[in-house]
């Protein structure tokens, strides 16, 4: 088999993908609390928000498994044991789906770690 791949197939946008909805998971939840808390008072419960929260926390992650699933995809081309050591186009490849597999399992605990402050803080107090 050639260890030739287009470049076209790995554009290096990918690689901030997973961060960038850990980043858009943090903002949505924070600022629905901090809505939520404003709207209603200090005293109010946060069972709607925590709703919403578990929502981008479900969207987030699968939008996370996905990055993930195209990152070990690109590691696992050509078969066999990847070779992280040599440069070639397919060595190149196989790098860049290990940095996506990488940073999409950070990504994913960093969603579970944010989502569990809406678990347990239960008002807006």
């Amino acid at each position: 088999m050639t260890d030739e791949v287009p470049e076209k197939h790995d554009p290096l946008w990918w690689v901030a993908v997973a961060p960038g909805v850990w980043a858009a998971h943090f903002l949505l939840s924070y600022a629905t609390a901090a809505v939520w808390c404003a709207k209603r008072g200090s005293d109010a419960p946060l069972a709607l928000a925590r709703t919403a929260i578990a929502a981008f926390t479900l969207l987030g992650l699968v939008a996370v498994g996905a990055v993930a699933l195209r990152g070990l995809r690109g590691y696992r081309r050509g078969g066999g044991e990847p070779r992280l050591d040599i440069d070639t186009s397919l060595a190149r490849h196989q790098f860049m789906g290990f940095t996506l597999l990488s940073l999409a399992g950070l990504s994913a605990v960093a969603i579970v770690y944010q989502a569990l402050a809406a678990v347990f803080i239960g008002s807006c107090r």
